[in-house]
């Protein structure tokens, strides 16, 4: 069992100075202290650290050996410095005890106020004040909050109480109740934590403290916390400080108050007052939204001292941290003084506005605004919202598989969605799981639900690519076809009705919710640009059409790192030609069909390269297997292509006939898409002047040989068709054993694209359709994994692997060109990793090329710090 270290200290006051920083005192304890030591009006305290939560959950929720002792100390040296004894009766000192993690998690652990009354207390904080109503309504908070936190007991039990008093008394707010109204609800409340946890409220001082200070410590590993925790990445072992502060009132009366301020506007980055203030109030009942605050300006009006103060004191800690900053603040008989300041949460349009104009007030460098924007938020500007002053209720969640916000019809099939979305509606696609054959009806749908499917399914990836939202895996939903209705969360809904789905949420809403539009602007491009001077892999996209590449490039896409012609083949136009392709009996069949489709495929890659004129494309030969081209038994026009599509049923495909094995079992299938790809080349070069920067790709290649007769099969048509136009041939690397033999297969291609997606299927043995939503949502929830492998890079796993094969790649080539283009190519840790890597280029959606700029940025700047950090012998 951990003890305490001789000589180990975890408390310390708001003025002494400390060596640990945030990571110690947690956010709240070092802003408290860095604001005492500017001289801001700060109530006097004192910090229990973080070491001692993390012992006290260590030791089995038991205090640390020494920490009462030391709390002890620091209650007796706080009484010094206000004059007031904790525990008297007559003129008693009182402290809150709030929560403060490093990492700020508004709302998400406990606070409790007005610790050190009770009944003889309270009468001497009424003699003492002259103020009877102040004195009991800060008694009956305490009971309230201290039974929630504490005890446990349901808040609502509190707030029906508190609102039979009101109703009672005819009043609308809790201000308009009386003292002897108050007295009365302080005999139900006591009355009530009798009832519910069998023992009196307690009425000593430092029982009340002890136990406060343990709740707070427990909070760290509530619910809401870990699920706060798991959404933003945030470790579970960093705990919280408490933070024992001397009580100043916001609810003596008039000349009293409180409120939350901001530096800017964290909407919109705008300068400005923005915030909100209760007169004659707690925080709590801000934060709570008890009662409804009144905008910050009209403090101006009711306590002009205090906020003249408290806007000279905004600016000083704006100037100070170099930072937008959240600001909470009690105003006591006209007497201003800060309870918190941290850095602001925001919206992605906020943090690229304030982090601009900070480098044009010389508050911040560059290359600070790159490193403080998350590139995580950039998804914000690039897709629709929900409305944020709307109100709806959340029906049901699923997995939040593609950003942005869309309102529609639900209809349940490709070929209705694509019907209703060319008639001008708007419309949601709500599917099982959709596959390849679904694709013309994603292309006009507003958005995608699924009922199974992950972050990486096809809905997700098609989707992301599109710039659609999607929520998959809702395992609420079902779906009957036969009564085309669907029923989420047990309500039944039909064809028709209107559904909102939030992709950045996946969340899930029935009915219609307002949207805002994507934010993109100058600030946004600023940054990116700040960017870009320091960036050094390149960024790409994943495209299959010159829709695709023309957004792509407007996002600032360097070229194309993936162009999947699979997508190309599902057209409606080319599918039963593929069909006929697959059915034919024969090789010379099956090169009739091919001929039909060379022409259609030769269009898509002109397109392509046309739209990314000067730029690298490149393309991958088929990758799925043949049976994903043919409908389903059942759906299968005659017995001939039930029989066919029997003959290619794998019990694993994914493991099958697909990828090299295909072209090498089926030769004229590449044959034809590589006469195509050069036949585009070679007519955009004599259109444009341009010749195209061509590079084809091989997908699952895993030996040596399966490249060497696919490179030579590819020389042999690009010479027989166009032995002018320049190519590179290369591989995707999507197994292990590609990874380890990198250095054999190294001298058949010039160049390896990580496919990571597959990589790390293969890898970790995980069925990405089957684990997510299944197995892996309980690994994440229970901490057998920190982080989903196919959102965040396994670096530990599939990253090793990586780095064998650029290692064994390169050791062959030095020169090999590298680069990958799995969707962890726009997942900002996995960008950090691929730069230091030393791959030459990531490759991601369109949608998040933004991101992944900023992401490689970020990451090459953070790289330049840790050299000079080296180099200055750190």
């Amino acid at each position: 069992m951990p003890r305490r270290v001789a000589g180990h200290r975890y408390v310390y006051d708001f003025d002494e100075p400390s060596d640990g920083g945030r990571e110690l005192l947690g956010g709240k304890g070092i802003g408290l202290a860095e604001m005492t030591q500017m001289g801001v009006p700060v109530p006097s305290g004192f910090t229990i650290t973080t070491d001692a939560c993390r012992t006290y959950i260590a030791n089995g929720k038991t205090l640390p050996d020494g920490l009462e002792e030391e709390i002890d100390a620091h209650v007796r040296s706080l009484e010094e410095k206000t004059g007031k004894r904790f525990g008297d009766t007559s003129d008693p000192l009182l402290v809150s005890v709030r929560s403060g993690a490093a990492v700020s998690m508004p709302g998400m652990m406990d606070t409790i106020l007005n610790l050190g009354l009770n009944d003889d207390a309270t009468d001497g904080l009424a003699r003492r004040t002259g103020n009877p109503r102040f004195a009991s309504d800060s008694y009956r908070r305490l009971i309230q909050m201290y039974g929630e936190v504490v005890e446990g007991i349901p808040a609502h039990k509190f707030e029906e109480t508190l609102t039979n008093a009101k109703l009672e008394r005819g009043a609308q707010h809790d201000t308009e109740l009386d003292q002897s109204d108050l007295t009365g609800l302080i005999g139900l409340y006591k009355s009530m934590f009798v009832q519910e946890v069998g023992h009196e409220f307690p009425a000593d001082a430092r029982e009340q403290l002890t136990r406060a200070i343990k709740a707070v410590f427990d909070s760290w590993d509530s619910p809401r916390a870990q699920v706060y925790r798991r959404t933003y990445g945030i470790p579970d072992d960093l705990g919280t400080a408490v933070n024992v502060v001397q009580m100043v009132f916001g609810n003596k009366g008039d000349e009293s108050g409180t409120g939350v301020a901001f530096t800017r506007d964290p909407s919109t980055g705008e300068h400005g007052l923005y915030g909100e203030f209760l007169p004659n109030a707690q925080g709590e009942d801000v934060v709570a939204g008890i009662r409804t605050p009144e905008p910050l300006a009209r403090m101006e009006q009711v306590l002009p001292q205090a906020y003249e103060q408290l806007l000279e004191t905004m600016r000083r800690l704006e100037q100070h941290y170099r930072d937008m900053q959240d600001i909470e603040f009690t105003v006591e008989d006209n007497d201003l003084y800060l309870l918190q300041t941290r850095s602001a949460k925001r919206t992605a349009a906020a943090s690229v506005k304030a982090a601009v104009d900070m480098v044009e007030e010389g508050l911040i460098s560059p290359e600070e605004a790159i490193a403080r924007i998350d590139p995580t938020q950039l998804d914000q500007l690039l897709h629709p919202m929900l409305d944020p002053t709307a109100t709806w209720d959340v029906a049901a969640r699923g997995l939040n598989a593609s950003p942005g916000a869309a309102s529609g019809r639900i209809v349940l099939d490709a070929d209705t969605a694509e019907q209703r979305g060319k008639g001008g509606e708007s419309v949601i696609l709500v599917r099982w799981e959709t596959t390849p054959d679904d694709i013309h009806g994603l292309i006009q749908a507003a958005g995608v639900l699924t009922a199974h499917g992950g972050m990486t399914s096809h809905a997700a990836v098609v989707a992301r690519g599109m710039g659609k939202p999607c929520v998959a895996g809702c395992d609420a939903l079902t779906i009957d076809m036969n009564t085309r209705t669907i029923t989420l969360a047990g309500r039944e809904l039909s064809e028709g009705d209107i559904l909102t789905i939030d992709g950045g949420t996946g969340s899930v809403i029935v009915g219609e919710v307002p949207l805002v539009p994507p934010r993109v602007n100058d600030d946004l491009e600023t940054i990116l640009a700040w960017g870009d001077e320091h960036r050094r892999l390149k960024v790409r996209a994943n495209a299959d059409t010159p829709e695709d590449a023309a957004k792509a490039r407007e996002f600032g896409a360097q070229g194309i790192g993936l162009c999947r012609t699979e997508h190309m083949f599902m057209a409606q136009d080319r599918l039963p030609v593929v069909q006929d392709m697959i059915m034919a009996e024969d090789e010379k069949g099956r090169r009739a069909a091919l001929e039909q489709l060379l022409p259609m495929q030769q269009s898509d890659f002109e397109g392509i390269f046309e739209a990314m004129a000067g730029l690298p494309v490149t393309i991958r030969l088929l990758d799925p297997p043949l049976h994903e081209f043919l409908p389903d038994e059942e759906h299968a026009k005659d017995e001939r292509m039930r029989q066919r599509i029997r003959a290619l049923r794998e019990s694993n495909p994914m493991l099958g006939t697909r990828g090299c094995r295909l072209g090498l079992m089926f030769p004229e299938i590449y044959e034809m898409q590589v006469r195509a790809i050069v036949r585009a080349a070679r007519a955009v070069d004599e259109r444009t002047g341009e010749a195209p920067l061509v590079e084809i790709m091989h997908p699952l290649v895993g030996f040596e040989e399966e490249l060497r007769r696919l490179r030579e099969l590819t020389v042999r048509v690009a010479d027989e068709e166009a032995p002018d136009v320049d190519y590179l041939c290369g591989t995707m690397i999507e197994l292990p054993r590609a990874c380890v033999r990198a250095d054999e297969i190294a001298e058949q291609a010039d160049f390896f694209s990580f496919g990571t997606n597959d990589l790390t299927q293969t890898a970790l043995g995980f069925s990405r359709d089957d684990a997510e939503g299944k197995f892996l949502t309980a690994y994440l929830e229970d901490g057998v994994l920190e982080q989903n492998p196919f959102e965040t890079l396994d670096v530990g796993g599939v990253g090793d692997l990586m780095r064998i094969a650029v290692e064994r790649g390169r050791s062959t080539k030095p020169e090999l060109k590298l680069g990958i283009c799995g969707e962890h190519g726009g997942e900002p840790k996995s960008v950090a990793f691929c730069h230091e890597l030393g791959l030459d280029y990531v490759s991601c959606s369109p949608y998040r090329v933004p991101l992944a700029r900023l992401a490689a940025a970020q990451a090459a700047l953070a790289g330049a710090d840790t050299a000079e950090y080296a180099a200055a012998g750190g």
